[in-house]
Formats: structure tokens, C-alpha cells, sequence
């Protein structure tokens, strides 16, 4: 197994916790494990992939970190958030900001999509009932959105967009809260090539500008150059954790789908062919 051990950060002499640590993590579903982690720590402001085929344990790995999901109870805490194992549910929102393709289907009103993108302030896919929204958050969610160059979408029925175009739109819902780390889950599931596009070049933009991107997926393709630590998931296993270049290889593609596969990488970007 490769590994990588995350060294604290020092601040002034001391040193700061992981954003996240995972040590002994055990999830269990009608008495069989459906997920185990021996140890994983997440750095502040680190980018990272994890990959690995449908049913191994992806969309679990980032339950126990958004706390969606919940362990076996150890004595000594399996999930730690900064250093804590007491961590509120509004902590970890503030820190995180999520974008998966289910979300789009619980869309099912006619909303403008900046009303999408300042529902990110509340939690919520839209603006709850009963909250008011001050001028200085709608020209918040704007910005944000002029930040993705997607500004033309404003004023659009969420509903009349395109996959891509909603995907991206939730990208901006994510962000407009400036987390600390934005999570991807399956972005590019659905969309067509120029949706795609656009997706892992947003995900390329908000690394170079040095926001924490986590990045989970099927598709070695969606793995952006500026990713260069890699997780490869299987079997509710998390069985290799090192550098993209290390890793990202056709013998190691092809244990992990357990089908012929061949890697090549061109200018920093990979792409998998039937070996």
C-alpha cells in the first residue's frame, strides 16, 4: 500500500490539526462493513482525488467527513474534525461546501438560479421559507456566480438549464460561502462533453486559486492536473493512498476495475482505453 502521512501545519511555533482525520473508521450496514478506513488525514488547503468503481465506498468516505455518516464507536474518536471529536453540524458546513449530480434531481420548483446560489448561505437548495435575504447576500450570490462566469444564469428558471449549466450553478451554491474546502462528488455523472469541460476546468480555476478541492469519482478523466494526491477506494477499502503519479498507472487501474485498462497521460491530464 502507498501511503501518505500528513505532517501538521506550524503556525508561529505551533502546530495545527488535519482539517479532518480518519483512524480505525468503521462503517457498518445490516451487520456487514460497507466501509473501512484505517487512517486518512486531510491537511488545510490540500487537494486530493479519490477514485475508485461504483459500490466501493466513495459517496460513505465523504459521509463521515461532512458527518452524514457515523462510525462504529471507538474509545479513542474515529473522525476528528481540527483536532476535535466534538464538532457542531453548522462547524462542519462552514468548512465544507459539496456539489454532487443527485442534488440536481431534488430540484423540482421554478426558481431563479441565483436563488439556487443563495440558498448556499442557508443549507438549503433555494431560500427557505420565512428568511429574509439582504441585498448585501443576493449581491453575494452574484458575484459568486460572476466569479464562475456563469453571471448570465442569474435570472434563469433553474429548471430551464441545461445539466451543465445547473451543475455549475450549483458549484457557485457551494461556494458562496467561501468554505474551506469545496467537495465534488461524481460532478461530471450525467453531463455531455462540453458540460464536462467546464466542470473539471471550474474544479482546475478554484485550485489554481488555491481553494481545497476534493475531488470524488469513477472517471480517472475528472482528475484535474493541480490534484496530485490520490486515494483508490475498493471493496469499502481504502487500499492506496500516495501521489497521483504513483498511482494513476494501468497496473494500478487495472486491479482497482479489475478489468484490462491502459493510462495515458498527456500534459498533466489523464484518460483510461481498454487495455
Amino acid at each position: 500500500m502507498s501511503r501518505v502521512e500528513a505532517a501538521p501545519v506550524a503556525h508561529g511555533g505551533l502546530s495545527s490539526p488535519p482539517l479532518v482525520h480518519l483512524r480505525d473508521a468503521c462503517v457498518r450496514r445490516a451487520g456487514r462493513t460497507i466501509l473501512s478506513v484505517g487512517e486518512f488525514s486531510l491537511p488545510e488547503g490540500e487537494s486530493v482525488a479519490l477514485l475508485g468503481p461504483n459500490g466501493s465506498g466513495k459517496s460513505t468516505f465523504i459521509g463521515l467527513l461532512t458527518r452524514e455518516v457515523h462510525p462504529l464507536h471507538r474509545d479513542e474518536a474515529p473522525v476528528l474534525f481540527r483536532g476535535s471529536a466534538r464538532t457542531t453540524l453548522a462547524d462542519i458546513k462552514r468548512a465544507m461546501g459539496v456539489v454532487s449530480s443527485s442534488m440536481q434531481d431534488q430540484i423540482r420548483v421554478h426558481l431563479p438560479a441565483a436563488d439556487v446560489v443563495a440558498g448556499g448561505l442557508f443549507g438549503s437548495l433555494g431560500i427557505p421559507l420565512r428568511r429574509e435575504v439582504t441585498e448585501a447576500q443576493r449581491a453575494q450570490a452574484r458575484a459568486t456566480m460572476e466569479v464562475l462566469g456563469i453571471a448570465d444564469l442569474a435570472d434563469r428558471d433553474i429548471l430551464t438549464l441545461s445539466t451543465g449549466q445547473a451543475r455549475r450553478v450549483l458549484i457557485a451554491r457551494a461556494l458562496v460561502h467561501e468554505p474551506d474546502v469545496l467537495i465534488f462528488d461524481e460532478p461530471c455523472t450525467g453531463l455531455d462533453p462540453a458540460g464536462m469541460y467546464h466542470v473539471r476546468r471550474t474544479m482546475s480555476q478554484l485550485a489554481q486559486e488555491g481553494r481545497a478541492v476534493m475531488l470524488v469519482t469513477h472517471y480517472p478523466e475528472d482528475i484535474v492536473p493541480e490534484i496530485q494526491r490520490l486515494l483508490l477506494v475498493k471493496e469499502g477499502r481504502l487500499v492506496a493512498d500516495g501521489p497521483k503519479k504513483e498511482l494513476l498507472t494501468s497496473d494500478a487501474m487495472t486491479s482497482l476495475f479489475e478489468v484490462p485498462l491502459e493510462v495515458v497521460e498527456t500534459h498533466g491530464q489523464y484518460s483510461i482505453v481498454g487495455a
